[in-house]
């Protein structure tokens, strides 16, 4: 496993893509292979660059970072079209020239230590996924009718490149806890029942608790992590699934048109938070380890090795609307069209609907007690049937 790292290059270089007929700067076309002028119709085939997508040894990362230099400031970009100078936002290192709207891609090598080596192309126009969030907000539950108009609307979205890391790693972890199980004794209590007290034989139900210890392990495989600030994080987890085995080498024809992010969040608390994804399903495996109904984890010891990461950047279509002077923010995955974002509620339409439950539910409670199916057939005594008590595993630390 090799390391990413190169030198922080303090020249600018930037790239941009000309179009082989009228010279006019082309952009990547989503769901092809080939860049495409918008002025003359000329498609120029992206070349497939060769190699495989590699893992690359976190510890090794981990240590060389704590060796390089500090980020720089962000580059002067300069334009090739119009010939402007300016500098694309401290996140940015794709984008489009501010003046004459031509598309640029800067080299990533000027801000950050570890590159992307690998990405995923866009794989749906910005039509396509106009239709898709049109469609989710139509969808939406409890939305003010106000909020729907955007169902109906030419909202512009925008094309970015999201940053993240990956995560592959071997772990074997100790336990010790309790193990519950469920048992039954049978109880006598007093009720009223038609106004006369009665007794009645229970089965209730008791957990027998033993001490437990055992040793678990899971290979991790591509633990994926956002490593932008620009979205929520529930957001940015809530657009996967991504197909990752579909990775291919990066290539910055990809991002002509589009603008692409430096990673926000560093190499370590990427790890961090990947580990608590990792945590969470050891818990799980920890619970079946022990069985019983329920489980107690006392001690947990996890242990990581062969831990590795890449470096890659996802597509998605960004936008956001206005309602009641707040903003909303929503995402669609660029692979999938998967869409995720923000919403306002009507409060009215919540008070309706459960004003309705309850009218439904006392309509019920009168419809039964009308009918005397709420009644006690021949005045007896009821008894409760013993039944099988079951309670979902729970985790209890």
């Amino acid at each position: 496993m090799s390391t990413v790292f190169k030198a922080l290059n303090p020249k600018p270089a930037t790239l941009q893509f000309p179009c082989k007929q009228c010279g006019a700067v082309l952009k990547y076309a989503p769901g092809t292979t080939h860049l495409l002028c918008e002025h003359c119709g000329t498609e120029n085939t992206i070349e497939l660059r060769g190699g495989r997508i590699e893992e690359y040894d976190l510890k090794q990362a981990l240590q060389q970072l704590t060796q390089t230099h500090t980020e720089t400031a962000s580059p002067s970009i300069h334009c090739n079209e119009c010939g402007a100078g300016f500098q694309f936002e401290a996140k940015n290192h794709a984008g489009e020239c501010p003046f004459c709207g031509a598309p640029i891609v800067a080299a990533t090598t000027q801000i950050k230590p570890i590159q992307p080596k690998s990405l995923l192309p866009f794989g749906i126009d910005e039509d396509t996924a106009r239709r898709r969030f049109q469609a989710w907000i139509r969808g939406l539950w409890f939305a003010p009718n106000a909020v729907k108009k955007y169902a109906r609307s030419d909202t512009k979205l925008s094309g970015v490149y999201l940053p993240f890391w990956t995560f592959d790693s071997h772990t074997a972890t100790h336990y010790s806890g309790e193990r519950g199980d469920v048992y039954y004794v049978q109880e006598r209590v007093q009720v009223v029942r038609n106004n006369q007290v009665v007794t009645e034989t229970r089965q209730v139900p008791k957990i027998r608790w033993t001490p437990v210890s055992g040793h678990v392990q899971r290979f991790f495989d591509d633990v994926l992590v956002g490593a932008s600030n620009s979205l929520p994080r529930k957001i940015l987890d809530a657009l996967q699934p991504w197909d990752l085995h579909a990775l291919i080498p990066y290539d910055e024809n990809y991002l002509s048109g589009f603008r692409s992010e430096y990673y926000q969040v560093e190499l370590a608390d990427g790890f961090d938070l990947a580990r608590q994804v990792m945590d969470n399903q050891i818990y799980l495996d920890i619970c079946r380890d022990i069985g019983g109904d329920h489980q107690r984890i006392h001690q947990v010891s996890t242990h990581h090795s062969d831990t590795t990461y890449k470096h890659c950047l996802l597509p998605v279509w960004s936008a956001a609307f206005r309602y009641q002077d707040k903003s909303y923010r929503f995402v669609i995955n660029g692979r999938t069209g998967k869409v995720q974002g923000e919403r306002p509620y009507s409060i009215w339409k919540i008070a309706f609907a459960s004003l309705g439950a309850l009218l439904l539910a006392a309509g019920i409670y009168y419809y039964l007690e009308q009918s005397g199916a709420l009644d006690n057939p021949q005045g007896k005594p009821m008894t409760i049937q013993p039944y099988p008590y079951r309670q979902a595993p729970g985790i209890y630390r």
